[in-house]
This record gives C-alpha cells, structure tokens and sequence, in this order.
C-alpha cells in the first residue's frame, strides 16, 4: 500500500501539464506580438536618434568649416536654426598673374605703359543668404548659393613699359586707369578658370571627410553660377 502512494504521488497531473503549457505558450505569444507590435515606433526611435546624430555631425562640420551653424531639418522638423557669425566662407586662394599695356599715339607722337600685376583671389560662399541642411531616412541635401570671387588682393605691380612721347606724355590718370584694369583681368581670369567650380568642389569633399552618413550627401548650388552671371 505504501509503494502504490508513493508512486502515484511522483507523476504529474496532466491537466496541471496543459496549463502550465498553456500559460507559457500564451506568455510566448503575448511578448512575441508585443515587439511586433512596438517595432515600428522602436525603429522610429532609433532612426530619429541615428539622423539627429547626423545632424550634431553636419552641425560640427560647418562650425569646423565656416564657423556657422547651418538651419538644419530632420524629416521637415526645424532641428536647428542657422547663426551667421562670419558673412563669407573662402574656400579657396588662388595666385594669378595679368599684364595690360597702354599704347597711345597723338599727332605722330606714341606714349606706351604696360604693367604686370600679381593678385590673391579669394573664391568662396555668401553666407549672408540661407544655408540649409535637411536630413532625410534615404539622403541629406545641403543647399547653399553658388560660390564666387569674393576678394582680389593685390600682391605686387611690375612695370614693364614707360615710355612717354615728345608731346604725348603719360599722365597720372593713364597710370591709375592701367591699375584699376589689372584687378579686373585678374577677376575675370579666375573665373574663365572655373576658380568658383573648385570652391564648390572643395567644400563637398570637406564635409564628406567630416560627415560619414550612411545615406547619400548632395549639395544643391541655388541661383546663378559665377561663371554664367553677367
């Protein structure tokens, strides 16, 4: 009598067996169709967290870059507004060399100047208009104005000619009328060069050094570009 209890005290109740897989399978379940669920507001999360770190990121770079904080927009939210410390970005410095010549003659008489000038022109960004950054799941546009000359400094002026005439002599305005040209050449000359392009060019490759998005970075150019304004 007593090994018969004894035995049937050691087995398991069947019924107390289905519930106990009842409620396990049931518990399984419920957390399984909870994260399915919750994933689209976790993924969200995430993905908000990822574009706003890429946001400090850009925000970081053009601080580096051109002391300025960019308005910078996560899915058409303002997560940053643009400050504008400095008015102008240079990117680029560039020597170039011009020479003009005045060659004039009167009744017979020629008077000739001709000049060589050395300039530092500075190619770069207005940033006194807006400069955007909007950052997207799939890419982040950076738009900004097309970059331009925005200085000439004179290094040096070499004369190469002075040569007065009997009667025709050079004046102090023939002089200061070659000096205001060579300025001008120099401008031009720059960006016949495609000096504004290099800017442009230059500046993306700074900030994909800086930036490492996962997602494709454009820079939109708005406006006219320099080589084509008028």
């Amino acid at each position: 009598m007593v090994c018969h209890s004894v035995s049937r005290s050691g087995r398991i109740s069947w019924p107390l067996a289905f519930t106990l897989i009842a409620i396990i399978v049931a518990t399984v379940v419920t957390i399984i169709f909870w994260r399915i669920e919750t994933w689209p507001a976790r993924t969200a999360q995430q993905s908000t967290a990822e574009l706003e770190k890429l946001g400090k990121d850009l925000r970081s770079a053009f601080v580096d870059i051109a002391h300025l904080q960019p308005r910078i927009t996560i899915n058409n939210r303002v997560y940053m507004e643009q400050t504008t410390p400095v008015s102008e970005l240079v990117v680029l410095s560039r020597r170039i060399e011009v020479e003009h010549e005045l060659l004039h003659t009167w009744v017979g008489s020629s008077k000739r100047v001709k000049l060589h000038g050395t300039f530092i022109v500075k190619a770069g960004f207005d940033l006194q208009q807006n400069l955007s950054v909007d950052i997207r799941p799939k890419e982040i546009v950076v738009q900004l104005p097309h970059a331009r000359i925005l200085g000439i400094e004179q290094e040096q002026v070499d004369v190469l000619a002075f040569e007065n005439g009997l009667w025709n002599r050079i004046s102090g305005q023939d002089v200061q009328s070659e000096l205001s040209i060579l300025p001008e050449l120099a401008r031009e000359k720059a960006a016949e060069g495609d000096l504004p392009a290099e800017a442009e060019h230059t500046l993306q490759q700074q900030i994909e050094q800086r930036v490492h998005a996962p997602q494709p970075l454009h820079l939109i150019f708005k406006g006219v570009a320099a080589n084509q304004a008028k």
